[in-house]
């Protein structure tokens, strides 16, 4: 008997808020350029008040409930597990994940008092992302917030690699991925953001346990976690930590290890406006394939195009009518 959800996600709960910046802005607001920064809720303000202008776009997010909502766009069925609070950026959150399909935990959990969490989206011209995340509420993400009926009657566990900053987050990923494994349910892990790696990777390290069935990371991920070697050598480290892996490349497309062989996927060809949630994007494409009996080579095309569309606008989420043709290609 099948599975009801190809795919569980858990991850921080974020209301993204989009701004387009300079790089001298960033200069400015002493901001690190092209990574993912965790900030206090006083540094999270003092952002807010010196932008001086509303957000561009306003959105729920957060890596692994962009990579869910990929999934359902797609025609998958997802479920996501997350942490947000009784406030109003916590009620548009759920309202939104109804909205994109997505069954998850808040329908059934009472929200506790406190402040949902936040990203601030620094968009520059060279269509570069920097966050600043203030975690909010999302940091005290735990086993409470896991379903475990849900997750075991999913194809996919999907660990965002984000929770891994908060020791709560990171019990939970490891408890979901023993609950996972008992189940024969397939455990996905996001390394998520170069800053991840550098500063929490033997956190990281533990939550891969012995072996996970497939690993995300862009190159720089990947280097990084093999002790800052090259690609080659990244290629060969992760052999060792997962069953299968991508790594993205960027403009130069992504590599797909199958368990056997290593596959080139050829990079789509894009003037990219915004990455932000490209690998959000991939990572779900690549999971939809792959919970539907694609093939890696087929899967991996899927994700190719579905990253390269998403670049190519603002916001992490393509509309549905964006998602359809990427399915007739």
């Amino acid at each position: 008997m099948g599975k009801t959800y190809d795919v569980y996600g858990i991850g921080n709960a974020l209301v993204d808020l989009e701004f387009e910046v300079s790089v001298a802005d960033l200069q400015t607001l002493k901001v690190e350029k092209g990574v993912m920064t965790l900030v206090d809720e006083l540094r999270h303000g003092e952002l807010l008040t010196d932008l001086r202008v509303p957000p561009a776009k306003q959105a729920s997010g957060g890596s692994a409930a962009n990579s869910v909502v990929a999934v359902s766009q797609l025609g998958g069925k997802g479920f996501y597990s997350c942490k947000v609070a009784a406030d109003e950026f916590g009620a548009f959150y759920l309202s939104d994940l109804l909205e994109c399909g997505v069954d998850n935990n808040l329908q059934h959990q009472s929200r506790e008092y406190g402040i949902t969490g936040k990203c601030i989206v620094f968009v520059t011209p060279d269509a570069d992302r920097t966050m600043n995340t203030f975690l909010g509420i999302a940091a005290n993400f735990s086993t409470a917030e896991l379903v475990p009926e849900r997750l075991q009657d999913s194809q996919y566990l999907y660990i965002e690699g984000y929770l891994v900053s908060s020791p709560t987050g990171k019990e939970a990923a490891i408890a979901a991925r023993k609950l996972a494994e008992a189940a024969g349910t397939k455990v996905a892990l996001s390394l998520s953001d170069p800053n991840m790696v550098r500063f929490f990777r033997d956190g990281l390290v533990e939550m891969i346990g012995a072996g996970v069935d497939f690993l995300f990371a862009n190159e720089t991920e990947a280097c990084e976690l093999a002790g800052g070697s090259d690609l080659a050598g990244a290629i060969a480290d992760l052999k060792t930590r997962s069953h299968a892996f991508a790594i993205t490349r960027g403009p130069a497309g992504s590599i797909i290890f199958d368990g056997e062989q290593v596959l080139e996927i050829a990079p789509v060809p894009v003037k990219a406006v915004d990455t932000v949630g490209a690998g959000d994007m991939y990572a779900g494409a690549l999971l939809y394939g792959l919970s539907q009996g694609w093939s890696y080579p087929q899967a991996g095309r899927l994700a190719s195009r579905a990253a390269a569309q998403v670049v190519s606008q603002f916001g992490p989420r393509l509309p549905n009518e964006a998602v359809r043709a990427l399915q007739a290609a």
